[in-house]
């Protein structure tokens, strides 16, 4: 078995210690005689799997009783309904509720899109017009003081940008996409009013969606237009348990979990990361031939697009590097040129023969 070196933004590459182990216990889980795929969502085994993947994200990550860590589905997209139809709060006098966005990338667009569909949401900063390079600065986001939420994509996966820090919002909710940066570093989720991402990036396979939100904000008086299957309080109160939850996406996240507490939890991540991107920033900055997109200051540690300036050059370095065995390397259609997500799984070793490649690459081509 050859393995390649999966740049993939998404699903991506998860550790090979969680695959063999997933595979180890595909026909017979833990003596049970059947897989976590047959098995009932209301088993007492699965009831253990779906606790222990709770309980370890709590202690990954510090969170509190006072929030509530959802296991949900429908990708991190159908959040961007949920977030406005369970936070917007219409007025006394019959006006709608209120949000403010800051639009940094193309998820963070269409989540502004689709709030606009349920209240008042707000275009409190865009940097659209600069192609995305950028996060916005403080002094130029236009705040809401009555807003029930402000809302951001606290990584941008296509056009790699990540908030250096949050926002001060003085004292209004921060609604965050982090599907792409999830576990990658410490947080403080006490920042956050609520938290989630799409699993297939860091934590898991695709179909799996976790939210992190804080109890005071999951409310049973939401918006009438709201499904039951996007109401919070109605995932909540039956611990995420409503209707079939995805069983095997958690058990796997809940091996991803114990994996990174193996690691040495998220400080060791988040200098590994650290380390990984370095790696490729470094040679980028002093190449001949290929560039970074993004301002320094708010370059992703997770997503790293690069070009060459030359569309017919990039599609080969394309090609040339999935003959090397680096692959998913090419950048996102609205971008072109290249990109390279740097998730946990990747190992620093992925990232050198990366490096080396472009380093030849360059020699041949410049």
């Amino acid at each position: 078995m050859s393995r390649v070196w999966n740049f993939s933004a998404g699903p991506a590459v998860l550790p090979e210690e969680v695959l063999s182990r997933a595979a180890s216990e595909m026909l017979d889980w833990h003596g049970c005689g059947m897989s976590v795929m047959e098995m009932s969502h209301r088993s007492k085994e699965f009831a253990q799997i779906i606790g222990e993947a709770e309980e370890d994200l709590r202690a990954l990550a510090n969170i509190p009783e006072t929030y509530k860590v959802l296991f949900l589905q429908g990708g991190a997209s159908s959040q961007f309904a949920a977030v406005p139809l369970n936070l917007l709060r219409p007025r006394d006098d019959g006006a709608p509720g209120v949000a403010d966005y800051l639009v940094t990338g193309s998820w963070s667009k269409k989540a502004w899109k689709e709030a606009q569909r349920y209240g008042d949401a707000r275009l409190a900063a865009s940097t659209e017009a600069e192609g995305y390079t950028r996060i916005p600065k403080a002094d130029e986001l236009a705040l809401s003081p009555d807003a029930d939420y402000v809302y951001l994509c606290e990584n941008e996966t296509i056009y790699g940008v990540k908030f250096p820090e949050l926002p001060d919002t003085n004292g209004v909710p921060i609604a965050a996409d982090v599907s792409s940066c999830f576990l990658s570093e410490p947080f403080d989720i006490g920042r956050y009013g609520v938290m989630y991402g799409g699993a297939q990036k860091n934590i898991g396979p695709a179909g799996t969606v976790i939210a992190i939100v804080r109890e005071d904000l999951i409310r049973d008086d939401v918006a009438p237009a709201c499904p039951t299957m996007l109401k919070w309080k109605t995932q909540a109160d039956a611990g995420s348990l409503y209707n079939t939850p995805p069983t095997w996406g958690i058990y796997i996240c809940g091996l991803v979990f114990k994996w990174i507490i193996a690691q040495g939890g998220l400080p060791e991540l988040k200098a590994r990361n650290q380390r990984k991107a370095a790696l490729l920033y470094d040679f980028i900055d002093q190449s001949a031939l290929f560039k970074a997109t993004v301002a320094k200051e708010d370059r992703s540690i997770m997503n790293v697009p690069f070009v060459t300036g030359d569309a017919e050059l990039d599609a080969r370095f394309v090609a040339e590097a999935k003959e090397a065995g680096i692959v998913n390397i090419k950048g996102h259609r609205s971008v072109g040129g290249m990109r390279a997500s740097l998730y946990n799984a990747l190992p620093e070793e992925g990232v050198r023969a990366l490096v080396a490649f472009m380093e030849r690459f360059e020699k041949e081509n410049a």
